[in-house]
């Protein structure tokens, strides 16, 4: 059989009238004549290469391979309705759909576990799935098999679509005892043993040289090097999440975002502190593939997600 040489109206006359055994009561359902539906029948008899309905002393009864093709006739126009009805709005309470979502864990600890969190009675059936850096790349973005990106990005592909999350920038997170609390300059500052968080994957550029040779390694070691100085790093991580262990001990400075720093405020052992120089503000942006643009659920995701943000203070 040549598909494109066939009327798939077909196969809906001829579900109804399997339904139906009857050429009248199929033409009735159908709203149209009683003639048009036998020229139905007959162009189903010859596609098939089968009578399809037989009359008995019952009545019109279905062939065998009539009753034999009645599951797929039905599966197949399911599926039809199902592909060309419109985008309904999306329903949190309804949806199962699973997000896919990468970020670093500063990210996922300032952001969206806060913002699950807020979800979570009212989506109950939707999932999240959360990634870092290192488990995906551009091309997966591209493919849309994830569906959100929120991270430091210097450059993009043009197709992508992109937002604003929000603007953060740096404090000191520290032990109470450590004795930049009590004197916060630079030379307290540049005398302290540090902790620098190597971010993995894509995102931002973050290795380069300064005046003396020496590697600077972000945003703060920048801002450093145009002051010509380097600082002393004693441990480097692969995780934000692990400075709240590291900073039980005094002699160490986490140089982190302040967002991030707040969800430490609370605590009896550390302390929050201002950077003794000035460092350029970074922006966080989410982005997506242009394959996610039109979705429903996607579009509240990324909505849901702005505005969440908009309630994380970074003061």
């Amino acid at each position: 059989m040549n598909i494109r040489k066939t009327d798939l109206n077909l196969l809906v006359y001829l579900n109804v009238l399997l339904e139906e055994r009857s050429v009248s009561k199929a033409a009735d359902k159908l709203a149209i004549t009683q003639p048009a539906m036998s020229n139905a029948l007959k162009r189903l008899r010859e596609l098939f290469d089968d009578p399809i309905l037989v009359r008995t002393a019952d009545g019109m009864t279905p062939t065998d391979k009539a009753v034999k093709l009645k599951p797929d006739i039905v599966e197949l126009l399911s599926l039809a309705e199902q592909i060309t009805q419109p985008d309904r709005d999306f329903s949190i309470s309804h949806s199962e759909a699973t997000f896919r979502i990468m970020a670093s864990d500063y990210m996922e600890a300032t952001l969206i576990t806060p913002f699950i969190r807020h979800v979570l009675s009212d989506a109950p059936h939707i999932n999240f799935d959360l990634l870092t850096p290192g488990d995906v790349g551009l091309h997966d973005m591209e493919k849309g098999t994830i569906d959100l990106a929120i991270n430091r990005f210097t450059t993009l592909p043009k197709s992508f679509h992109q937002a604003t999350v929000w603007r953060d920038n740096f404090c000191c997170l520290l032990h109470r005892d450590h004795p930049y609390v009590s004197q916060p300059d630079l030379d307290n500052y540049l005398a302290a043993e540090h902790i620098w968080v190597n971010r993995m994957g894509w995102g931002a550029e973050s290795v380069a040289s300064n005046k003396s040779g020496a590697q600077r390694l972000g945003w703060v070691d920048e801002a450093l090097w145009q002051l010509d100085k380097t600082r002393s790093i004693r441990v480097f991580t692969r995780h934000y999440m692990m400075m709240g262990l590291l900073l039980q001990e005094p002699q160490l400075i986490a140089t982190i975002p302040r967002r991030l720093a707040r969800i430490y405020q609370d605590s009896e052992e550390l302390a929050v502190c201002r950077v003794p120089f000035q460092i350029v503000p970074f922006e966080i942006k989410m982005i997506w593939s242009p394959l996610r643009q039109h979705s429903r659920a996607h579009q509240w995701l990324r909505r849901s997600l702005l505005e969440f943000s908009e309630t994380v203070l970074d003061r």
